[in-house]
């Protein structure tokens, strides 16, 4: 087995262009060894996201090099291993033009739409919204006040009794935003999403929430009052955990990932218990488990956007959420599936521009629209 320090090492000679053929040959087989090695694949993506927060810009030259990464690596490519390649090798695409690429798309960058921000709203149940700071990140639920997470007061301008009452909290697209609940659990909202709860535990001992669109909960123990997820056709029910809940309109039905724990996803008409890096898929009220690295279900808390052989739809659907915009259509359309990360943190032309590194499509940015060409 390759030790740690030496792949770390391999990767950084291949990313600097300093390998040798035998070192190269080495670093593809680690490559390849990935598809059965759940803990080396995480390792590469480790390590590439380390050079993309540090911002490495170096461009391929070596032809040996320069012949592999002529091969579409965005694009479809079947296993595990190959997605592990399209994320190491595609680096060239995320992080560095082609030469036919190195003038920027004056079009795009004109037209610049800057990524989403820490938005949302809190609905009493007097019907009073709040508007929540874009400056602050997060909110504590408590049973007599709303407090930022640095401690800073909230004025709800209710009795306590509304405090305790029902609240939804709400992110617009392009919004996000953490709540600490009474109990201390944590939620994230991803955009496009909705949480209603209550400050206090429910008549039948539940701690018991609804969710609409995307949001990771880490559960507060509770042996007693077990925690209750209600969306879309289904409950989640754990004791305290940690997992993933995908809800949003649409054909995709709902999905629910496990991190670590497990939880007990149920119907009217079956249940399943996940364990970790398990994910249920419900539609019309049939529970399917499959496995899969969680991590990637959770991209969106972690800061980037990760794509598995997703179609255009699917990855454009997921930008104009983050991007608040709206995606136009012009032309057949590429049918080839999207493999690798793109930071949430970049400008949508950025964005676009990695996209458009595939040769398989493009764009122009009018406003808030965005037309997708082939």
């Amino acid at each position: 087995m390759v030790k740690e320090k030496d792949i770390k090492y391999l990767f950084s000679r291949y990313c600097n262009q300093l390998s040798t053929r035998e070192e190269y040959e080495s670093f593809m087989q680690i490559i390849a060894n990935a598809e059965h090695d759940i803990r080396l694949k995480n390792l590469l993506e480790e390590l590439y996201l380390e050079m993309e927060l540090a911002d490495f810009t170096g461009r391929i030259e070596h032809s040996e090099i320069v012949k592999v990464t002529k091969v579409k690596l965005w694009p479809r490519i079947a296993g595990i291993a190959a997605a592990v390649a399209a994320i190491v090798l595609g680096i060239w695409i995320f992080t560095t033009p082609r030469h036919t690429a190195l003038v920027p798309d004056t079009q795009i960058v004109h037209n610049d739409i800057a990524p989403g921000k820490n938005a949302a709203t809190i609905t009493l149940a007097n019907g009073k919204t709040i508007t929540l700071s874009d400056a602050k990140s997060g909110v504590v639920i408590n049973n007599t006040n709303l407090t930022y997470n640095d401690g800073t007061a909230i004025n709800a301008s209710g009795s306590a009794g509304e405090l305790i009452r029902n609240q939804t909290i709400s992110t617009p697209r392009g919004g996000t935003y953490q709540i600490t609940l009474s109990d201390g659990t944590k939620v994230w909202l991803n955009a496009a999403s909705s949480l209603t709860y209550t400050a206090t535990i429910n008549e039948q001992g539940q701690r018991k929430v609804k969710l609409e669109g995307e949001a990771y909960f880490e559960v507060s123990k509770d042996k007693v009052h077990p925690f209750i997820v209600e969306s879309k056709g289904q409950e989640v029910e754990v004791l305290g955990t940690h997992f993933n809940v995908r809800t949003y309109p649409g054909n995709e039905g709902v999905k629910t990932t496990l991190l670590e724990g497990s939880v007990k996803v149920k119907t009217d008409k079956s249940f399943a218990v996940l364990k970790p890096n398990h994910q249920a898929l419900l539609t019309n009220q049939s529970i399917k488990i499959t496995e899969i690295d969680a991590k990637e279900a959770i991209a969106w808390k972690e800061g980037y956007f990760r794509f598995n052989d997703a179609s255009i739809e699917s990855v454009m659907l997921e930008l104009s959420r983050w991007y608040n915009v709206e995606v136009v259509y012009q032309g057949e359309i590429t049918r080839d599936g999207f493999n690798g990360k793109i930071s949430r943190f970049k400008n949508i032309s950025e964005a676009l521009k990695m996209l458009e590194n595939t040769d398989l499509v493009h764009f122009k940015v009018e406003g808030r629209r965005v037309i997708v060409l082939r």
